[in-house]
């Protein structure tokens, strides 16, 4: 099976923190040169400092607010003044939690800004490198929402199924220059996004973050939370060689939780 990555571009957003780091570590580990993104530059230093270089990578980063979406484009378009990314992972914070019933259209309006519309915006930017090497992998991180709607994240929800959509008529339109388009659905994910939706829940219901916590692992087969590492591993397949007929996917990584096929 051919996991190699060497010699191989890879852009990761959301780099700095949780599922995005370690899928920045996964890829690097198999020969990527990766391209972090995110916000924070001393987080991204920091991530890119923990990348594996053994096999002779070159790493760096990106710094830019998803929610500034002119920013985003003419940062990526420098970088790809000088190279062609060949794997572009799609990866950001995910909206606010609360019931739709109580949100605001300013709160779909942004997530799916930084959610749909950025995703748009990076995958234009990289699809003709893609095209002229022949080789392209967009693997978009997005949530088991796709498949059933998680309570109390109503914008989240919404916006999920729209980038799944999204990524399918991607999926359609590249196939044939040797592009795949998937998406990886993570379930309960022990990262700092996770944590905040235990203590607002926690909060809401006069509970301990403990019984919260256990009642969400009692959803799951595994009775255990996915370590961030356990999602970059699906997402490093899907980008590698390997995975070269699979295209047009929502792929769980959840333990089991999710009820439907």
């Amino acid at each position: 099976m051919n996991l190699s990555l060497l010699n191989k571009n890879a852009l990761v957003g959301g780099a700095s923190a949780g599922i995005g780091r370690a899928v920045a570590v996964e890829l690097a580990a198999l020969g990527a040169n990766v391209y972090l993104l995110a916000r924070q530059d001393t987080k991204l230093i920091e991530a890119m400092l923990t990348l594996d270089t053994s096999q002779g990578q070159k790493h760096d980063y990106v710094v830019a607010d998803y929610s500034d979406g002119l920013t985003l484009q003419t940062r990526v378009e420098a970088l790809l003044e000088n190279l062609n990314i060949h794997i572009l992972v799609n990866n950001t914070g995910g909206p606010p939690g609360g019931p739709i019933t109580e949100a605001l259209s300013k709160h779909f309006s942004q997530a799916y800004h930084n959610h749909l519309i950025c995703n748009q915006i990076l995958a234009q930017a990289v699809l003709p490198g893609m095209k002229s090497e022949g080789y392209g992998r967009i693997i978009n991180i997005i949530s088991t929402s796709v498949k059933e709607p998680l309570e109390g994240l109503g914008v989240s929800n919404t916006t999920r199924w729209a980038v799944a959509a999204w990524a399918k008529t991607w999926a359609n339109e590249v196939g044939q220059f040797g592009i795949t388009v998937n998406n990886v659905l993570p379930g309960f994910t022990r990262t700092g996004r996770l944590e905040e939706i235990i203590e607002k829940r926690a909060t809401a219901n006069e509970a301990t973050t403990e019984s919260v916590e256990n009642q969400f692992k009692s959803q799951v087969p595994m009775r255990r939370f996915a370590e961030p590492a356990e999602v970059a591993a699906a997402v490093a397949f899907l980008a590698s060689p390997a995975a070269s007929y699979i295209n047009g996917i929502n792929l769980p990584v959840d333990g089991g939780r999710t009820r439907s096929l």
